[in-house]
């Protein structure tokens, strides 16, 4: 605990002020969200735990395991320096693809409704696109920084990071995942754009991915029948548009402030997956637009934060920082506006989790290590703490016996 008081502690910065060692704000907003996010597992979840599992409180049980394991995991990764972070780059990459590949192994992998997305581990299933994302953005991250000027003057520096995307991409899709592989494409996109590389190299590249997704879309009838039920879900209330109506339905009922906390009915056997994929219809229904817009708030305030996190990265002259909170503040807002997206029938169904909130180990554990390595980078870059670890690299003077024992 006298640790843990420390590291919550304040440090001088160079000009010898004190600042907080951790972001207040960031620390209030993401556990706000992940304590909102337990209460409405709780509550989409008692039921359907206890008809199915006889068990009612099995699964916020589990998210509260979940979540005691994330912040051990969150503490860790803001104990890595960065200038380790960055060096494990290519290492963060070999063992993405390590994952992605091990799951399609034959015994090893999980097939769950089709896709084959799980290992087992344990008594957990790890979902391996969640950390295959965020290992990703590291090595890109590091790939931007040792190529800088590679990236901004040759093509060369743009086709090989594009090229490791496309093979991590076409792992995701032989799962088939492609939500993730959808999220992880536009965050690499928007790091290499905010790298400075050229922009008619990044336009044909948005438009070949573009029409890279428009076709995977339309060649798969699994995918075709999303797309046109996310169009017209009422068309076929009780097929192909049954979950996206019974979400719109339990938005509608909720109005201005809801129907009051645990008195959700859709959650009852109509909303399948309510407290994993569709657990923002549930808060809508229950909480109604006064709780959607506190959540908005939320997810904008992490990603403004992380953003400007990266700012400060880079007029602190930490390129690998900057680039690796910008990749994060990405991530964790367009996962959110996706989910969001889909709960509300603006986007097609997708099989991605409300961040920080939805039932889900294997989401919550690395958007923990994502809000632990933000809050690393932080730490390093805003209370300059970074010259401090410089000063301590520096060779000493040797001096004699006496010197060194006092």
């Amino acid at each position: 605990m006298t640790a843990l008081l420390a590291r919550l502690g304040w440090v001088r910065n160079g000009q010898g002020l004190r600042c907080p060692r951790l972001d207040p704000g960031l620390l209030l907003v993401t556990a706000a969200l992940m304590g909102l996010g337990l209460v409405m597992v709780a509550s989409a979840s008692v039921t359907p735990a206890d008809r199915e599992l006889q068990q009612p409180f099995y699964y916020v049980l589990r998210q509260a395991a979940y979540m005691g394991v994330g912040l051990l995991a969150a503490a860790a990764a803001f104990g890595i320096r960065l200038s380790l972070w960055s060096r494990f780059g290519m290492v963060a990459l070999f063992l993405a693809l390590g994952l992605l590949v091990l799951v399609l192994i034959p015994g090893v992998g999980k097939t769950v409704n089709g896709s084959t997305r799980w290992i087992g581990v344990g008594p957990v299933n790890l979902q391996v696109s969640e950390p295959a994302k965020l290992l990703v953005l590291i090595y890109l991250a590091s790939y931007l920084v040792r190529r800088a000027e590679e990236v901004r003057e040759q093509f060369s520096g743009f086709f090989k990071p594009m090229l490791m995307l496309g093979l991590v991409a076409t792992l995701l899709l032989a799962q088939p995942d492609f939500g993730a592989m959808v999220v992880l494409v536009v965050t690499a996109l928007t790091m290499m754009f905010l790298a400075g590389v050229r922009l008619w190299q990044f336009g044909a590249l948005v438009a070949l991915a573009g029409g890279a997704f428009a076709l995977l879309a339309v060649s798969s009838p699994y995918r075709m029948a999303r797309l046109t039920a996310f169009l017209d879900p009422f068309a076929d209330p009780f097929n192909s548009g049954y979950q996206l109506t019974q979400s719109l339905i339990a938005i509608g009922r909720g109005e201005w402030f809801g129907v009051g906390l645990g008195a959700s009915v859709q959650k009852l056997f109509y909303l399948p997956e309510a407290h994993t994929d569709f657990l923002f219809a549930i808060l809508a229904e229950e909480l109604g637009m006064f709780g959607v817009l506190l959540v908005l708030a939320g997810f904008a305030f992490l990603v403004w934060r992380a953003f400007a996190i990266a700012a400060v990265a880079q007029q602190a002259d930490e390129p690998f920082a900057a680039y690796l909170a910008y990749g994060i503040g990405t991530l964790i807002g367009l996962q959110a506006l996706i989910n969001m997206g889909v709960n509300m029938g603006l986007l097609p169904t997708k099989g991605l989790t409300l961040p920080l909130m939805s039932y889900g180990g294997s989401s919550l554990l690395v958007m923990c290590v994502a809000i632990g390595l933000l809050l690393r980078i932080d730490y390093e870059t805003r209370c300059s703490v970074h010259n401090i670890n410089n000063d301590r690299r520096r060779p000493r003077r040797r001096g004699t016996g006496r010197e060194r024992r006092a």
